[in-house]
């Protein structure tokens, strides 16, 4: 075996340029497999990111109780007790279940919360806008709220609220400024304008607000209890399984940010099979090159081959020779071509930093390990054909010409 690698090492030798420029044909494949994993799955994760990163991965939302209902002995309807529409229903125990959501393997931040609709006014100017309460220290566990203040803080205590920026400046607001926030349920409270944020999404910044859960407990009359409870996980993939285990350890009925998102999981989804679709034909095309350069060595190495068959050389011997000829060219242009895409790379922002107008190339996810490996398969695969040729080879015929 080792006087086989010797010959096809000295096969790649004898003939520097040619297989120079056939390393480097394959190293092109590899390096545009490399790029069009780290383009597709960037994208995948920049797209992600911008619609899901800074919503709930799970939510565990209070249902509204059946309406009480008075039923007489013979089974007829006396009364029914319909619901007031602004009663809110309320996880009354969501102090306890907090910290056993915390254990839960995957999470990162629990926000209990406590949401509803009202009026914002100042003056005559009067907005609809939707209320969240949140509670003192979690204000950017879903939302990164601290990370969107364009002024102030968004650090809520009593009598403070945060508007996005289109809100503040439909109201002519500035930091300091009071106003007053009336609940559905009719509750009025005057409040300090103590923060300014903009994500860049006009409907949040436009009707989205921000108190302490204490000031949204008198406004919504909830002296206990929250609304709902957003949970945020460090792998938004996983969000099935864990609203599962969520399910089995609390009871509640957790609801994954999959529920709903068909369409973006498809899209994602044919995004990736278009990315596997122009992998494949990188693959093809290495498969190509190594096997027309393989099958011109082979013509052109004849009566080299005709004379080691008639010195005994097998047709196996003959077979091996080749084909570490090709996977000796597979291994090599991978570990280029993967160089070369590392290095193409890196001058790329990483994911925590993708701008808007950038590539979002994630160089984590080139596929480096997969991309040489599939090289030097498929080069194997493409110097079977030309060694089984090279084998079957008449000595005496190869010798004679």
């Amino acid at each position: 075996m080792l006087y086989a690698l010797k010959i096809a090492t000295r096969y790649l030798t004898a003939s520097k340029a040619q297989t120079a420029l056939l390393v480097l044909g394959v190293a092109v494949g590899v390096f545009i497999f490399i790029f069009m994993s780290a383009l597709i799955g960037g994208l995948a994760e920049f797209i992600l990111s911008r619609t899901v990163g800074d919503i709930s991965h799970v939510t565990i939302t209070a249902e509204d109780r059946d309406p009480a209902i008075l039923i007489s002995p013979d089974g007829m309807i006396l009364a029914v007790t319909e619901r007031g529409r602004a009663r809110t229903a309320t996880l009354a125990e969501a102090a306890t279940f907090v910290p056993l959501i915390e254990t839960v393997p995957g999470v990162i931040a629990v926000s209990p919360q406590i949401t509803g609709a009202g009026f914002l006014t100042r003056g005559a100017q009067v907005a609809q806008v939707s209320v969240t309460g949140l509670e003192p220290g979690r204000e950017s566990a879903i939302l990164n709220l601290d990370g969107y203040m364009t002024q102030g803080s968004a650090r809520l205590g009593a009598g403070l609220i945060v508007l996005g920026e289109t809100l503040a400046d439909d109201l002519s607001l500035r930091l300091g400024q009071t106003l007053r926030l009336q609940s559905s349920s009719g509750v009025s409270a005057v409040l300090t304008l103590s923060g300014i944020y903009s994500t860049g999404n006009g409907m949040i910044d436009a009707s989205s607000t921000y108190v302490s859960l204490s000031t949204a407990r008198t406004l919504f009359g909830l002296p206990q209890g929250v609304t709902r409870i957003e949970i945020k996980l460090a792998d938004l993939n996983a969000a099935d399984a864990t609203a599962l285990r969520i399910r089995a350890l609390t009871g509640l009925d957790a609801v994954p940010w999959t529920d709903g998102a068909e369409q973006l999981m498809e899209a994602l989804n044919a995004q990736a099979q278009t990315g596997y679709f122009l992998k494949s034909f990188a693959l093809i095309t290495i498969v190509i090159g190594v096997a027309s350069a393989l099958l011109l060595s082979t013509y052109r190495r004849r009566p080299e081959i005709g004379i080691m068959r008639a010195i005994g050389a097998g047709r196996g011997f003959v077979i091996f020779v080749f084909v570490t000829q090709g996977a000796l060219i597979g291994l090599m242009g991978g570990l280029t071509g993967a160089a070369l895409g590392y290095l193409a790379l890196l001058p790329f922002p990483s994911r925590d930093a993708f701008e808007v107008g950038t590539l979002p190339m994630d160089i984590t996810q080139g596929s480096y390990g997969l991309a040489i490996t599939l090289t030097v398969i498929g080069a194997i695969l493409a110097s079977i054909l030309p060694a089984r040729a090279a084998a079957r080879v008449d000595p005496v015929t190869a010798i004679g010409q």
